[in-house]
């Protein structure tokens, strides 16, 4: 089962220390800083001995009764809980909390040593042990959150989880993928999680069809990458037709909710802070209109507001080669 559940590699991971905005991405991309908090937290979870660092971001507006929505963030190889921060940031400022987890055996820390073993350090962050690790980081920063309704009040019936490459391979297995490994689903599957948000999903390499591993996905899903969406590491190779392979085979067997959007151009990095990939004028275009499709989506799926997805499509035709939705007028809660 060595590749039962091994990620992507990314062909230019997200580094913890992006480049300066450029004034253009700073204007687009500007969030009020009185509309969010962050608090950066430090949790170990000791039957694992393993630390689960995260950052979280929270709307600084009254919190309702209920309790805020929440969305589990899992960034990609060689990243951190300072990551995607453009969506952090975003989502709280709408409302949401958005709890980004660090997974210290696939982190930034795999920049630090010699670049002769960069690519062995990479191959290890790959293996199932860590693939299945990432998951039970998401499960216990969840269970320490809810567990402190000092810090924040969560909307249990509305907890999403996102990732971005490796992340996304995390989120899908946490959202209930099915590798053929007996009990292995039924492990990771974690029924408070009621939407996922997939971006630059990638396959499960060496079984084909993924058709019988997501099919099963019961939950909304949004699948967002790029017509340039493409990974160049050997053993990890995989480009557009296969992040369309994942939306096609995606719940199909309970007729889940699912949406796609395929920018222009772009790259397989232009989804995480990285300011330049994907061009320079493009990439802070797809980072907005990227965080807006993720609140849209949310909205929907929690019955927040059912009108943002089809506000989205014509607003961003001009950045978008293809889009496609089943989400009724009402998907979640």
């Amino acid at each position: 089962m060595a590749d039962s559940v091994a990620p992507a590699a990314t062909a230019s991971p997200t580094r913890a220390t992006p480049r300066a905005a450029s004034a253009v991405e700073s204007n687009l991309l500007a969030v009020d800083p009185a509309s969010y908090t962050t608090q950066t937290l430090d949790w170990f979870d000791p039957q694992r001995n393993r630390r689960v660092p995260v950052k979280l971001y929270m709307a600084t507006a009254t919190v309702p009764q209920a309790g805020l929505p929440l969305v589990l963030f899992s960034h990609g190889i060689g990243g951190s809980r300072e990551g995607y921060s453009y969506i952090g940031r975003y989502l709280a400022s709408q409302g949401y909390a958005s709890l980004h987890v660090q997974h210290v055996g696939s982190d930034s820390a795999l920049w630090s040593g010699s670049i002769l073993s960069l690519v062995s350090r990479l191959t290890d962050a790959a293996q199932e042990s860590e693939a299945l690790n990432r998951v039970q980081d998401l499960r216990f920063a969840l269970d320490q959150l809810l567990g402190r309704p000092e810090l924040l009040r969560v909307d249990t019936q509305r907890i999403a989880v996102a990732g971005h490459s490796y992340g996304a391979n995390t989120a899908m297995l946490i959202a209930g993928a099915n590798p053929p490994v007996k009990g292995l689903a039924a492990m990771l599957r974690d029924d408070r999680v009621a939407a996922a948000i997939l971006l630059s999903a990638p396959p499960f390499y060496g079984y084909g069809d993924p058709a019988p591993i997501l099919s099963d996905i019961r939950i909304p899903t949004l699948h967002v990458t790029a017509t340039d969406d493409v990974i160049k590491i050997p053993g990890y190779n995989s480009g557009l037709d296969d992040r369309l392979a994942i939306f096609g085979a995606t719940g199909t067997a309970k007729a889940t909710s699912k949406v796609l959007a395929v920018f222009k151009d772009g790259s397989h990095s232009v989804f995480t802070d990285r300011g330049r990939t994907g061009g320079d004028g493009l990439n802070p275009k797809i980072k907005l209109a990227t965080r807006q499709l993720v609140l849209a989506f949310l909205n929907q799926a929690f019955a927040l507001d059912t009108a943002g997805l089809q506000r989205w499509q014509p607003q961003n035709a001009g950045l978008v080669a293809r889009f496609e939705s089943t989400m009724p007028a009402s998907a979640g809660p």
